[in-house]
């Protein structure tokens, strides 16, 4: 049975040190696009040592937003979640569930969240989103290195061990805007099974019947299904088949890598790591702001 999500406490409190100039830089892309690197679990023949048994992928993806701040979309009907309730360091990307990455983040999840990766909602598999930004006077690299959590429908049901461990993931590392207390959150009713319909919403009508095309990487050969087609528009934000194969996935990153090649004399780099609440400084020279360890490396 779904429930209203914001009943559970968030405990991350301080906006990341590296956000503001990430989304600043990111701001300035026609279209913001990175390249996410997943493990894909390989058989003995392709493994390459039976102790690595897995194989880079690289593919090419559209930043969404951060979770819990869905981009402001005036011909999004879906119904959204109020505004100015939560916010996060937790990059987003939409993709489809029967694609490859959405399968090798659940299949390479650590051993801990294996149980959690039964359903539609759950994952936690490592990933790496690599952002370059060749605008004026940035020439900068983002490398965000952690862990993501796969998305769908059934993200609010309690029955759903998957959907359970993704929403005390997340949830952890959102903040309340403006020190709002449990109970103003809980009234506005903010919940992850609307932010995952207002981000399907939020997709053009040809990139959400994208969602009923045949399933990616599939011979041509192949006999389709009635209904599936490429090029097709959606307006219906509740199609079933569509809605069956969207998925929404958040990054929740433990480090952050930055590179800033606008000088090319003097390039600078800061590596910033995920210490939480209270945590300690382990690195030569770091400074711990908030929630993360920033030290500054040779490029």
């Amino acid at each position: 049975m779904a429930t209203n999500s914001s009943t559970n406490s968030s405990s991350s409190t301080n906006a990341a040190p590296w956000r503001a100039p990430f989304l600043s830089h990111l701001a300035q892309l026609a279209t913001a696009t990175f390249t996410l690197a997943t493990l894909h679990p390989a058989g003995r023949s392709e493994a390459p040592t039976p102790a690595l048994p897995c194989l880079p992928r690289a593919r090419t993806c559209v930043f969404r937003g951060l979770w819990a701040e869905l981009p402001a979309n005036p011909h999004n009907a879906a119904p959204r979640n109020p505004a100015g309730v939560y916010e996060s360091d937790l990059p987003v990307f939409t993709t489809d569930a029967r694609s490859d990455k959405a399968t090798e983040v659940f299949d390479s999840a650590p051993a801990g969240d294996v149980e959690a990766s039964g359903g539609a909602t759950g994952g936690g598999g490592p990933v790496e989103a690599v952002f370059w930004v060749d605008a004026a006077g940035v020439r900068t690299q983002w490398r965000v290195r952690g862990h993501a959590w796969v998305l769908a429908g059934d993200v609010d049901d309690e029955a759903s061990e998957g959907a359970r461990k993704a929403r005390e993931v997340l949830r952890s590392r959102m903040r309340r805007v403006g020190g709002r207390g449990e109970g103003e959150a809980e009234e506005k009713g903010w919940s992850f099974a609307r932010e995952v319909t207002a981000h399907f919403g939020n997709l053009s009508p040809l990139m959400r019947g994208s969602f009923k095309a045949p399933p990616p990487g599939t011979p041509l050969a192949y006999h389709t299904a009635k209904g599936e087609a490429v090029g097709q528009r959606l307006d219906d934000l509740e199609d079933e088949t569509a809605r069956r194969n969207f998925r929404v996935v958040v990054i929740v990153p433990d480090e952050v890598d930055q590179v800033d090649l606008s000088d090319e004399l003097r390039p600078r780099r800061w590596l910033y790591v995920y210490r939480g609440v209270g945590g300690e400084s382990k690195l030569p020279g770091g400074e711990i702001i908030g929630e993360w360890e920033k030290v500054e490396v040779w490029p």
